[in-house]
Order: structure tokens, then C-alpha cells, then sequence
């Protein structure tokens, strides 16, 4: 079995260069939605916080994600919450809500994101903010119920031209990744990049089950963000 190191290395090699060139997006949008989203490589069951350590050219970061118990409808779909935070030595640089649902067939849909950046406490910055219906912005989809069968193949994560343009590539499956919090079997290996910034290293990021979201590195670089701690809801409440 290959390990994810090695995959990655030749997602790297074999990485798009350019964007593919296609019709102007229009995604078959889902009649029929799941009420949570449950795909194995990107759960979210609510009530759950899920930390990580990023390490790279911004200096060493701790990410804090935590699923949501409220929901928000989105074009007549309830979506799922997520509060995605940045700290940098305990102070907050990058503050996100993330709205994501499932299909009835499994695949993962994300449907917008409301992102701030700041700097001494203040807001610097919003870009990449943009919702499902507002000023032409169209949902993509961030995890394939069956990413085998959509393996070599570039899809859309996210759609607001000139704001928010998010592509994917998923390359090898089964793969082994280990990481702070521990090791995982079966994963998948995908491949995403800022069609706003061309220029910009992509990032090769591994997908695990059970956890979802598990590593990041990033072309040509030594940065790499990884999973070190998850609490479910579960064990939040039994507390």
C-alpha cells in the first residue's frame, strides 16, 4: 500500500497547471437532501470539535472546527453549521461559518461560507465570503459519495466568479495516513487549488473515515496542517 506521503508527492508531479477549460458551471442541483450529513469521509455529526495544527510560511496555528447545533436554510435546503476558527498564539486571525448538506445519494454539497480575516482584533478582510443564490453563487460539491468512480477528474467545490472558484481532484484511494491524533486506513487523497489564485501552490489533502478531513500539505512547500484532537457530541455531553 502506497502511503499518503508518497501519493501526494504524485498528485504534485501530475497536478493541473491550468484550470480545465468547460462550459460556464451549471451543477444538477439535488431534488432530495439528507437530513445530516453522515458520508464517511467528511461526517459531521453536530455538536462535535474537531482541532488541528498548522505549521507554515503564517507560523505554527491551531484550527478549531466545531459543528453546529442550529441549522441554516439555504435556497429551501437546511444546512449543516460549521465555526472554523484560526488562532495564532491563542489570538484569533481567521474566523469562518461554513454551510454544508448532503444529498439523498451521499454526496456532500457546500452552499456557502461567511469568512473574516483579522489583525489586531479588527476586521481586514472578507474574501472567499459568498452564499448559495446571492449574486450568482452556485454550490459545489467538497466530497463525492463515491470518490473511486470521479477519480483523475476536476469538479468545483464552490462558485462565485472572481470571489470564490475552489477546484478538486480526487487522486489515489485506499491510502495510510498517520497523524498526531492517529493512524487511518482507507482514506482518500485529494487534490484542491484557488482557480482566483492561479499561481498559488495547490494544497494535497487526505480525507479518512470516521474523521473526515485528517492532513494537509502544500506543493512546494514544507506547510502542513493535521488532526490532533476530536471530541464527539457524544462524549461533550457526557461530560
Amino acid at each position: 500500500m502506497i502511503k499518503i506521503q508518497t501519493c501526494l508527492a504524485l498528485l504534485a508531479v501530475a497536478g493541473c497547471k491550468t484550470n480545465p477549460t468547460e462550459p460556464a458551471y451549471n451543477p444538477a442541483i439535488p431534488s432530495s437532501w439528507a437530513a445530516e450529513v453522515t458520508n464517511p469521509l467528511f461526517p459531521l455529526p453536530r455538536g462535535t470539535v474537531t482541532t488541528f495544527e498548522s505549521k507554515g510560511a503564517e507560523g505554527n496555528q491551531t484550527v478549531r472546527v466545531e459543528v453546529l447545533a442550529q441549522k441554516t436554510t439555504v435556497q429551501g435546503v437546511a444546512a449543516i453549521r460549521v465555526h472554523d476558527q484560526v488562532l495564532a498564539a491563542g489570538v484569533l486571525v481567521e474566523d469562518t461559518y461554513d454551510l454544508y448538506a448532503q444529498d439523498s445519494d451521499g454526496n456532500v454539497w457546500y452552499l456557502g461560507e461567511d469568512t473574516k480575516e483579522y489583525a489586531n482584533g479588527q476586521v481586514t478582510g472578507t474574501a472567499g465570503t459568498w452564499t448559495w443564490g446571492l449574486n450568482g453563487a452556485l454550490p459545489g460539491i467538497i466530497m463525492h459519495a463515491d470518490p473511486a468512480s470521479h477519480q483523475g477528474v476536476a469538479y468545483r467545490q464552490e462558485y462565485l466568479k472572481g470571489e470564490a472558484e475552489d477546484w478538486a481532484k480526487v487522486g489515489a484511494t485506499g491510502q495510510t495516513v498517520t497523524v498526531k491524533f492517529g493512524t487511518f486506513n482507507n482514506c482518500v487523497a485529494v487534490e484542491e487549488w484557488n482557480a482566483v489564485k492561479p499561481n498559488e501552490a495547490h494544497d494535497q489533502k487526505a480525507y479518512c473515515p470516521g474523521v473526515g478531513f485528517a492532513l494537509k500539505t502544500r506543493t512546494g512547500t514544507s506547510d502542513r496542517e493535521e488532526l490532533v484532537g476530536r471530541v464527539s457530541a457524544v462524549r461533550m455531553a457526557a461530560r
